[in-house]
């Protein structure tokens, strides 16, 4: 089954109001005069205080085929006494299409749970919004021997519950803990073999087709350098960037390489 790319930018907490802009509206130029068939989902996910400010540069031409906004997280509940939270449907309020959860420094700095992932998810979808659901492992858990039952153990608690429908259309990023924002790139050949192992849980759990139809991407320490190796891996279906995706040249670069290889 050919899955059609995504390639997702995740600033984190970078970029004042007019950065995000105009680091959009440089994307957006670029792919101005392609068409979304012959691009990869260009997805992006600025700061909560910059998604109006992106949203505005998002206007309604074409691009708003071409190129989507994500939130960086979200809270399960709709509405409710959780200071410095966002519901999902503040997210989709403010123009987003997708929203990342279960990223390993939410989990690391501020103690989320397989359960919250979970629970997250079905509030994404339940919201008619797609999640990007992250997952990894430790340098110390790979060294172990660790990665495939801990990663495992992660997707099968992200997904407890949901459709086959839902798993379908929503999208995995495995970034190995050990990689991100490091400058370590894992190798492509092993990032391709977890991420084929995360099929199969994801089989396992749902159904061939939910398997066959999931976008799995990785993340960790993407450069224009590494994108054109890493998508010519079978089971690879975009990444999830970083520092990489602050900069419009880079950022743009690896998605014309994607473009060029699909």
């Amino acid at each position: 089954m050919s899955r059609k790319p995504i390639i997702a930018g995740n600033w984190k907490m970078n970029l004042l109001q007019e950065e995000a802009k105009e680091l959009f509206l440089a994307v957006k130029g670029y792919i101005k005069d392609y068409t979304k068939e012959q691009l990869p989902i260009i997805v992006v996910a600025p700061t909560f205080t910059s998604i109006a400010a992106v949203e505005s540069c998002r206007c309604n031409c074409g691009c708003r085929e071409k190129l989507f906004t994500s939130a960086q997280n979200c809270h399960w509940e709709s509405k409710g006494a959780y200071t410095g939270e966002i519901s999902v449907e503040m997210a989709k309020d403010a123009g987003c299409d997708y929203i990342i959860i279960g990223h390993s420094e939410r989990r690391q700095y501020f103690s989320e749970t397989d359960e919250m992932i979970n629970k997250k998810a079905k509030a994404i979808l339940a919201g008619g919004l797609i999640p990007i659901i992250c997952c990894g492992e430790t340098l110390e858990q790979r060294e172990a021997g660790e990665t495939d039952n801990h990663i495992a153990g992660q997707i099968r608690a992200a997904l407890d519950g949901l459709s086959e429908e839902d798993i379908a259309k929503s999208a995995i990023a495995y970034e190995p803990i050990w990689a991100i924002g490091t400058g370590k790139t894992c190798d492509a050949d092993e990032a391709n073999r977890v991420i084929a192992m995360i099929r199969n849980v994801v089989k396992e759990v749902s159904s061939a087709k939910a398997a066959d139809s999931i976008r799995i991407l990785y993340g960790g320490s993407v450069k224009p350098e590494t994108i054109e190796e890493q998508m010519s891996k079978s089971d690879i279906d975009g990444a999830l960037i970083g520092g990489a995706s602050l900069k419009a040249d880079s950022f743009i670069s690896i998605i014309d390489k994607t473009m060029k290889l699909n």
